[in-house]
């Protein structure tokens, strides 16, 4: 058991106080803070505190990968650590983007490396030959676009913006509300030529504000069609604005999570949660970025089929009323919740193989063996598959999260 070192991704759309704040820094931060990876990714490996100084989880995960992986762990997926573990925070809006699925990974991994595309390269779009299914748990309030809307909703939303250029795309929908259909529209609205794009988004954008400014009474897709007009004016001219008209609105409260599989259209907008993944980079994206934007690639991955009702998949397990299960079909990861009070103050966590710790509230002290080790609110540990079982305890309210293999 160690106590470990996160890596810290800045990029624009992250928070300059989300993260520090959880952290116990001091806010704001110089530049916004979008990432805490916590793993043994290769971009960016956390580091494990060793007597004075740290070593790479790395480095010591390929010094000694029986006694780190467990032979579970090893035979399921190498000698390497399956999935990574974030903490993610979103002031503005991420990219329009999907993941492969491990098949289109492989093949589009071998495609790039025999083209002699350098790794790093910005215009790659396969860093790994590993799909990258993930979930996010919410700490606040977190908002996001995910899946396809039912076509016949998306249909009475942008009959409701009364907007007569849309008429030809509604019929185009209406004729054909199923996943084709939204194949051809979305294949229409994120191809279109820069000259109709440059005309049909601002009539768009006016009948989103007319929409908005109605003195009819409720307004039944407000919060879509506000995010649509922050979206264009973060992203003027982008085409992954009207992509975003076709997605489902989602809004996850503290301890509600998000599984979103290979294919899964998506973009995550605000709010600060903790992430776990299987062990890739691999993005195909859309728009709603300067990044690079690969649009015939990111149709090849795409699932069209609508995702009526995103699931919240927090499951209170059934012989620790303290610890909550996100169950997801993911082999990559398993990620539980440990919520401690002064009534439930101890959860033992079982030895299945390599494991991450995040206090995210409280502190709790942690007991493997004869060794302890204390974690306050931001920081991390890491269990070796040969530790012995964990024992988490705290004196008050507790949070902590835990990243296994599932």
């Amino acid at each position: 058991m160690h106590s470990l070192q996160g890596a810290l991704r800045t990029y624009a759309w992250g928070s300059r106080t989300a993260i520090a704040e959880l952290c116990g820094r001091p806010v704001p931060s110089d530049h916004p803070e979008a990432e805490l990876w916590l793993g043994a990714h290769p971009a960016n490996p956390s580091r494990l505190r060793v007597g004075d100084g740290t070593v790479s989880l790395l480095d010591r995960i390929a010094d000694d990968p029986a006694g780190q992986l467990g032979p579970r762990a090893r035979a399921g997926f190498g000698d390497r650590l399956p999935f990574l573990l974030k903490l993610l925070a979103a002031d503005e809006a991420l990219s329009l983007q999907a993941h492969p699925s491990a098949a289109q990974a492989k093949e589009g991994y071998s495609r790039e490396e025999a083209a002699g595309i350098p790794r790093d390269a910005p215009v790659r779009n396969y860093r790994d030959d590993s799909h990258k299914p993930e979930l996010v748990v919410a700490l606040t309030r977190f908002e996001a676009l995910a899946g396809f809307r039912d076509p016949h909703r998306t249909v009475s939303l942008l009959r409701a913006l009364d907007v007569p250029e849309l008429d030809h795309f509604i019929s185009l929908l209406e004729g054909q509300p199923d996943s084709s259909g939204l194949r051809a529209l979305f294949t229409t609205w994120i191809t279109l030529p820069q000259p109709s794009l440059a005309s049909l988004l601002p009539r768009i954008l006016d009948g989103c504000v007319r929409y908005l400014s109605g003195s009819a009474g409720p307004r039944e897709f407000a919060p879509e069609v506000r995010t649509v007009l922050e979206l264009g004016e973060s992203y003027p001219g982008d085409a992954g604005v009207l992509a975003s008209i076709l997605l489902n609105r989602v809004t996850l409260e503290p301890g509600q999570g998000l599984y979103l599989a290979a294919g899964n259209l998506h973009a995550y907008l605000h709010g600060l949660g903790v992430e776990v993944m299987a062990n890739s980079d691999n993005v195909l994206r859309g728009g709603l970025t300067p990044k690079h934007v690969d649009v015939p690639e990111l149709l090849r991955v795409l699932d069209f089929e609508p995702l009526t009702g995103p699931a919240r998949v927090a499951t209170p397990s059934s012989d620790n009323q303290a610890v909550y299960v996100y169950d997801t079909p993911a082999p990559e990861f398993a990620l539980s919740r440990i919520d401690l009070t002064p009534e439930s103050s101890t959860a033992v966590l079982g030895r299945t193989g390599p494991r991450i710790l995040l206090c995210t509230a409280g502190s709790v002290t942690l007991r493997c063996g004869d060794e302890y080790l204390e974690l306050a609110r931001g920081e991390s540990a890491w269990i070796a598959a040969s530790d012995p079982p964990v024992t988490v305890t705290a004196r008050s309210e507790a949070q902590v999260f835990s990243a296994t293999v599932g």
